[in-house]
């Protein structure tokens, strides 16, 4: 047995004393000894700020989300090893996926959405613009930038990997250095995983460090009189996240320290999540085998060890009996035992103290509920707890089953007999992380998600056509906010961007055109353009200059152009071929061009012909037609560049960069008719020619 490291001020320590003896779920015998005595907290967070934080700020998003895929990358390699060590939590390998590739997903997924979502910046200019005068001299945006200082990661025992990288992936690509504190029971694989993490050379040190420490040492963080409370040290730049007990929960919310100083403070609590079988379900259709099946998963994965798992089955009083014969039958066929023993479907609880905390809930939960299935006894060695069952006839008349969680395979099935009582029944939970509807008929489930919505961070609808590929109930989705409002702690995670930005403060910034696009580097319309003699298109990526502005020769829209576009393109809409019926409209005056043709002959007129840097039209957004052309018309365009980035290389690939041009079409009158955002492939060059001066973003 081995004293389980903690990973602080830049070296790796291990404490001096007597620490907490953590033990094999299966076999009992000793695994780790956790013990983080010795350890200045306030130094360590004190470190993260002065060292790990100015390193962060000092890359571009595409840097650390480039990071943060080679170290997926890594961890990939390792991963067998996190499998091997997972073992002694009693999780069964696909238990182990959850939490180890699920994880390890989640760094992918933020490696991508970093280098896509965001700018090759170490800040982020959202894209709303704000016009605050007459004239357009004076406008507002938002721009987010990292906070400067350290975000305190306080992760449950059940997923000692995927709770580290769910929330170091959104922290670290918003420039925020990471404290990792895992709870004690699992700490040792935590500490595996991080070891491969902090070695590799990849992260900036300070980025990341980890807290092993054991129970009796926890005091030393949150605790007000506490001689080394961590908290005590916390500012306004600081950020705690916060995954366990909702008791727990809000006694770190409450802390003197957090209210004083506004510290924000994600909470993501355990809560009693529901299913709903629709009415319309019946024992033949698919849905209820859907149904049946996810009840059953959510029940055994982990061991029930999930804050997502489904702790309240909602079922129509008419189909009680049916999916009770069904559960208990799908139920009996799940082997518990030893993970490592063939055709073993069922792991154990994480410990011998969490199987007797489960088991008092078990017996609160009976105070209400009858027990309809329980599983053969468990093993005598070992942390198991046997799936149970139960059901509460009147479950609105009931308290404790919307308030007593048992974490383990433990779920209440309980009848409801109108839509508006099942609805109160979930609501009953007085806020849950998840809740699933089962059903075929699409009204059914938007009655359902608009009553449960309030009381829910996520919905999930499965049908017959959704549940093939639906990645489950109890899985929370890296794109998808997972938290959720009231018991389940009022707070969100993940959710793609908006993960990151929690971690960022969001600024309104004021100014002139100019100076705003000084400031950020994106060009904004009002701002200084200028002109070249070359063409636009004719300079590489590295040349060109934010700002650089192109006007075309003129063009006049033709009864010809529409004719032929309408041939060309099937849409004879009446507007524009039809002279008689467009006299009647309410909304042209004469027969106009086709919107699609404008940007069709816009891109005629900026496009240069001959090959050259350009290598593709990457995609175009934002486009609004804000008038009509009419047959007669003369159009021009004028071509902007808005904002660069480059690509990262892949090998074989032409070194390019992905440059956004402003669109803006007029017409005879200088009057703007379209507006748009083109985005284009444009190839590299190792040296600028260009001697234009270049917009000087924030550092």
């Amino acid at each position: 047995m081995e004293k389980t490291a903690s990973y602080v001020c830049g070296a790796w320590h291990q404490g001096s004393g007597s620490g907490q003896v953590v033990h094999h779920a299966i076999t009992g015998a000793p695994v780790a000894e956790i013990d983080g005595s010795g350890i200045d907290l306030p130094r360590v967070l004190q470190y993260a700020r002065a060292t790990g934080g100015p390193a962060l700020r000092a890359l571009t998003f595409h840097q650390r989300a480039l990071a943060l895929r080679s170290l997926a990358r890594l961890l990939m390699e390792h991963k067998e090893a996190f499998y091997e060590i997972s073992k002694a939590t009693g999780a069964t390998r696909a238990d182990s996926w959850i939490d180890i590739e699920g994880g390890i997903g989640t760094l992918f997924t933020y490696a991508s959405l970093g280098r896509r979502e965001f700018p090759d910046q170490p800040f982020h200019v959202e894209s709303d613009l704000a016009p605050l005068s007459r004239s357009g001299t004076f406008l507002g945006r938002h721009l987010c930038v990292p906070l400067q200082g350290a975000a305190l990661h306080l992760n449950a025992f059940n997923f000692p990997c995927w709770g580290m990288l769910e929330k170091f992936a959104c922290t670290f690509l918003a420039g925020v250095p990471s404290l990792i504190k895992p709870a004690p029971q699992t700490a040792y694989v935590t500490e595996a995983m991080a070891r491969v993490m902090i070695d590799s050379g990849l992260l900036p040190e300070g980025s990341l460090q980890l807290l092993c420490l054991s129970n009796t040492e926890v005091d030393r963080v949150c605790h007000p009189s506490g001689s080394g409370d961590l908290f005590q040290h916390l500012t306004a730049q600081d950020v705690v996240t916060f995954t366990g007990s909702a008791a727990t929960g809000l006694r770190l919310k409450s802390h003197p320290t957090v209210l004083q100083e506004n510290v924000r403070f994600n909470l993501e609590a355990d809560s009693l999540n529901s299913i709903v079988l629709g009415p319309d379900v019946t024992p033949t259709m698919p849905e209820f085998a859907i149904f049946v099946k996810e009840v059953v998963r959510e029940m055994t994965a982990k061991a029930g060890q999930k804050c997502t798992a489904i702790r309240r089955v909602l079922v129509p009083e008419a189909q009680m009996d049916a999916v009770v014969d069904a559960l208990k039958e799908r139920l009996s066929r799940l082997t518990l035992g030893d993970p490592e023993q063939e055709g073993v479907r069922i792991g154990a609880l994480v410990d011998a103290q969490q199987v007797a905390v489960t088991r008092a809930r078990i017996s609160e939960l009976q105070e209400e509920a009858e027990v309809v299935y329980q599983a053969p006894a468990a093993p005598q060695t070992g942390a198991f707890c046997e799936p149970v069952l139960l059901r509460c006839v009147q479950p609105l008349e009931s308290e404790k089953v919307h308030e007593v969680e048992a974490f383990g395979p433990v779920s209440t099935l309980m009848p409801f007999q109108t839509l508006e009582d099942a609805i109160e029944i979930a609501a009953r939970g007085k806020g849950s992380l998840v809740a699933t509807v089962v059903t075929a008929e699409d009204a059914i489930a938007g009655k359902l998600v608009l009553g449960l919505a309030p009381y829910h961070g996520r919905l999930l609808v499965l049908n017959r056509h959704s549940a093939p590929e639906s990645t489950g109930h109890g899985s929370p989705m890296p794109q998808l906010v997972h938290g959720g409002p009231g018991r389940a702690g009022g707070g969100q995670e993940l959710g793609g961007v908006r993960g990151v930005l929690f971690y960022m403060q969001r600024v309104a910034l004021q100014g002139a055109p100019e100076t705003l696009t000084r400031i950020t580097g994106e060009w904004i319309r009002g701002a200084e353009q200028h002109e070249d003699r070359i063409h636009p298109f004719r300079k590489y990526f590295d040349e060109l200059v934010v700002g650089e502005t192109l006007w075309t020769h003129r063009r006049t829209i033709t009864e010809a152009d529409v004719v032929n576009f309408a041939g060309l393109s099937g849409d004879w809409f009446y507007a524009h071929v039809d002279e008689l019926a467009v006299q009647e409209s309410p909304v042209f005056e004469k027969r106009v061009a086709h919107g699609y043709f404008i940007l069709s002959a816009a891109a005629g007129l900026f496009v240069h012909p001959a090959p050259g840097p350009v290598l593709a039209n990457y995609g175009l957004d934002h486009l609004r037609f804000i008038q009509p052309v009419y047959l007669g018309d003369t159009i021009q365009v004028r071509l902007t560049c808005k904002r660069k980035a480059p690509k990262p290389p892949r090998e074989g690939e032409v070194p390019q960069g992905v440059v956004a041009w402003d669109v803006e079409v007029f017409n005879q009158h200088q009057e703007p008719v379209a507006v748009y955002t083109i985005l284009t492939l444009v190839a590299q060059k190792p040296e600028p020619r260009s001697s234009l001066p270049q917009p000087e973003p924030l550092a």
